[in-house]
């Protein structure tokens, strides 16, 4: 009878920690669009796996075979949804070379498929990588797409998504462990140097033209930065100015007159950039990456 209760015991916890750590949730983000049925067939393989599974998307719009936005878009987005959510990331360039298709966990517990091409670089930093296995294709593969090598999104990401979080395959089987170190994509990193703020303009609001950077509001505070407060803002592609100007630090875009400049921080509470119902991008050519950098000191 004992060893019947430990038994039983030993199965709960087991499916216990199945349905804790994969909560049936895949969200998907591509450079894919959706001109065609390209989305439409990663979705179809993911159901033909679990009808029980909930399919979100992130977004198909990051600009092809950008993988910074591509990682850019997850550190935004992945720290929003619950612990055990899937997501699958198909920024691939390099689709069929030597490039490893991965599954890393991270410290927050989500999920992310995703070939290791630097689009796991800011996740990596931000939330911590707990564990990363490759894909065994030889398991996790779509039947009968072996042929196939420029679909890796469908074939592989998709079906190996579908069975993690449908429960089918725990973590463990993804494929063998990899060390926790992941292709990183190099940048400027948010630091203070002589009491001048320096930074990545890690991506636009691109609706309005707003020039988003990395330098958080913790960081940009030690200036002891006060509301109208002049700052002197450079910006640079590739170590070369774009732009220079001044600008007042602002609590809202109306605090200046229609197509003047501000400063602010972001609804990540992020160091921003702005003309007041203007776009800031395409008045002054800038655009955001891993090659772009700005630098911000009070006047």
């Amino acid at each position: 009878m004992r060893l019947l209760k430990t038994i039983w015991l030993v199965f709960l916890l087991n499916n216990y920690f199945i349905v804790d750590a994969q909560n049936k949730v895949v969200v998907f983000q591509s450079d894919f669009g959706l001109k065609d049925g390209a989305v439409s067939a990663m979705k179809g393989v993911a159901l033909g796996v679990s009808n029980d599974l909930k399919l979100y998307d992130l977004t198909h719009e990051i600009p092809a075979y950008n993988i910074w936005e591509a990682a850019y878009r997850l550190q935004q987005t992945v720290p929003y949804w619950p612990a055990g959510t899937v997501f699958v990331s198909v920024v691939d360039p390099g689709v069929g070379t030597k490039r490893k298709s991965v599954v890393a966990k991270t410290k927050s517990g989500h999920f992310i498929v995703t070939p290791d091409n630097g689009t796991l670089t800011l996740m990596a930093e931000s939330s911590g990588i707990d564990d990363i296995r490759e894909i065994d294709e030889a398991v996790n593969r779509r039947a009968s797409s072996q042929k196939s090598y420029t679909f890796h999104g469908r074939d592989v990401y998709a079906y190996t998504a579908a069975r993690l979080a449908a429960g089918v395959i725990r973590f463990e089987e993804v494929g063998p462990s990899l060390p926790n170190e992941v292709v990183k994509i190099p940048y400027q990193k948010a630091v203070i140097e002589n009491k001048k703020l320096k930074g990545n303009i890690s991506i636009l609001d691109i609706q309005y033209g707003n020039i988003w950077t990395n330098i958080s509001d913790s960081l940009f505070n030690l200036l002891q930065i006060k509301y109208k407060d002049l700052l002197h803002v450079a910006m640079y592609y590739h170590q070369q100015k774009v732009y220079e100007g001044d600008m007042p630090y602002t609590q809202t875009f109306g605090a200046v007159a229609k197509g003047k400049p501000l400063a602010y921080l972001n609804s990540l509470m992020q160091l921003s950039f702005a003309l007041n119902q203007d776009s800031f991008a395409k008045k002054y050519a800038i655009a955001s990456g891993s090659e772009w950098s700005v630098e911000v000191w009070k006047k």
